[in-house]
C-alpha cells in the first residue's frame, strides 16, 4: 500500500473520506446504515476491551454498562464534528485527539464493518477501496465549507428530492445539529459556535443548496 502524502497529527482537523471499491454500493438498507453507525460510535474509543460483534452479542444491560465504562474510562481516538454516509461513500470531518488516532479509528470502522457486510452478502475481499483519502482543514473558513459540503451531499446527489428534507435524512450528521436525531458521538457545538446558534447555521447550509446541485450536475457530465 502506498504510504500516505498527508501527515495525520493530534490536534489538526480532517475531511476524510472513501468509496466503495469499483464505487460499489456499500450501504444496501437501513440495517446497513445503521450497523455502521455503531460501529463509528464504538470505535472512536482508544481501549474497546473487545470486538463490535462480541459486545453486540451481550445482554442490553450489560451493553449499556460496558459502554458506559468506556465513556468514562476509554480516551477517544478522534472527535467527530460531521459525516455523511451515502450509498457508495462516506464522507467525515475528524480532529484526531490521540496518536494515529484518525487511521486507527477508520481503520477500524472499515474493517470491522467490511467482515459484517461480508459475512452478511456471503463475499469476500475488499469492501472499500483502498486506503482512505484525508485532506487537512487549514482554516477556519474551510472548515465550515466543508461542513456544508457534506452535509449538503445527500442533496446534490439527488438522493433526497426538497432540500426539507436533509433535517429528516437520518445517516448525516446534520439531523443531529438541527436536532431532529442526537448523535452521542457528535461534536457539533464547535461548528455551532462559530455561527453563533443553530439557525444560523442551517441557513448558511441552505443557501447554497442549489448552486452545489448544480455543479454536481455539471461534474457528473464531465468526468466519468
Amino acid at each position: 500500500m502506498p504510504s500516505r502524502q498527508t501527515i495525520l497529527s493530534i490536534g489538526e482537523i480532517y475531511h476524510v473520506y472513501n468509496r466503495g471499491n469499483a464505487a460499489r454500493d456499500v450501504f444496501l438498507s437501513n440495517i446497513d446504515y445503521e450497523r455502521f453507525l455503531k460501529t463509528m460510535s464504538f470505535y472512536r474509543f482508544k481501549f474497546p476491551s473487545f470486538s463490535l460483534s462480541k459486545f453486540l452479542t451481550l445482554s442490553s444491560d450489560k451493553q449499556k454498562a460496558s459502554f458506559t465504562k468506556l465513556e468514562t474510562k476509554s480516551e477517544c481516538l478522534v472527535e467527530i464534528f460531521c459525516f455523511c454516509l451515502m450509498p457508495n461513500h462516506f464522507h467525515f470531518l475528524l480532529k484526531q485527539v490521540s496518536e494515529v488516532g484518525v487511521s486507527k479509528f477508520v481503520g477500524q470502522l472499515q474493517n470491522s464493518y467490511t467482515r459484517y457486510f461480508n459475512t452478511k452478502k456471503n463475499r469476500v475481499g475488499a469492501l472499500f477501496q483502498g486506503q482512505f483519502k484525508a485532506k487537512r482543514v487549514v482554516s477556519e473558513r474551510q472548515l465550515i465549507h466543508l461542513s456544508r459540503y457534506i452535509h449538503l451531499n445527500p442533496y446534490s446527489s439527488f438522493l433526497i428530492k426538497s432540500i426539507d428534507g436533509l433535517s429528516e435524512y437520518n445517516y448525516s450528521s446534520f439531523s443531529d445539529y438541527v436536532n431532529k436525531r442526537g448523535f452521542d458521538f457528535i461534536n457539533k457545538k464547535y461548528i455551532i459556535d462559530i455561527f453563533g446558534g443553530m439557525e444560523t447555521y442551517k441557513k448558511f447550509v441552505f443557501d447554497q443548496a442549489n448552486y452545489q446541485r448544480e455543479l454536481s450536475m455539471i461534474k457528473s457530465l464531465i468526468i466519468e
